[in-house]
């Protein structure tokens, strides 16, 4: 049934959002060197690493780290990498995750292939066996401004509650949490 879901509210968002995409791969291109996408290695899963499409916010070289072990964040971003950030739109790419199965629109964020501490702890508490999600529990309860282990506690609450309402509820409080541009650190 979430596969399903998923798939058709994937499909309906990449027609309504066709343009939008081109257009911000456009500016994406106009404003800095490189490739418009950026694909990051993701751990999706029972820990398989599955590659994963956002528009690339960060400049060229740019260490594949967790972006708050970046010394100075804001002097990576590219000219328009704040306003993607904090608009969400460096995401839309990932309904490519979706319709590929890798992603769900909602579960625990996919952890970067090098964040041990995170992967680890997902895996003990059994927070591996889910498909990684666009947004979630921990996305609208704090995104980037958590700590792990509450990012954890977070994903392990989600585990246990999971159902279709449960991940409508996740995914308005997503909208309106991208609207008023929440928990975004940079």
């Amino acid at each position: 049934m979430k596969r399903m879901f998923d798939l058709l509210l994937a499909l309906a968002a990449a027609s309504v959002l066709v343009v939008p995409v081109l257009l911000v791969a456009l500016l994406v291109r106009l404003t800095s060197p490189g490739p418009a996408l950026y694909w990051s290695d993701r751990v999706g899963r029972h820990n398989k690493i599955f590659k994963m499409p956002k528009f690339r916010s960060m400049r060229m070289g740019t260490p594949a780290v967790a972006t708050h072990l970046l010394a100075d964040p804001k002097a990576h971003l590219t000219p328009i990498g704040s306003f993607l950030r904090k608009s969400s739109l460096d995401e839309l790419p990932q309904l490519w995750s979706i319709l590929a199965g890798d992603m769900s629109f909602v579960g625990p964020r996919p952890a970067l292939f090098n964040q041990h501490d995170l992967i680890d702890l997902r895996t003990r508490r059994g927070v591996h066996e889910l498909v990684p999600g666009l947004t979630g529990w921990a996305q609208i309860n704090g995104r980037d401004e958590l700590p792990i282990p509450d990012k954890v506690r977070l994903d392990v609450e989600y585990l246990q509650q999971q159902s279709l309402w449960f991940d409508m509820r996740i995914l308005w409080l997503t909208f309106i949490k991208v609207i008023r541009r929440d928990g975004v650190a940079h």
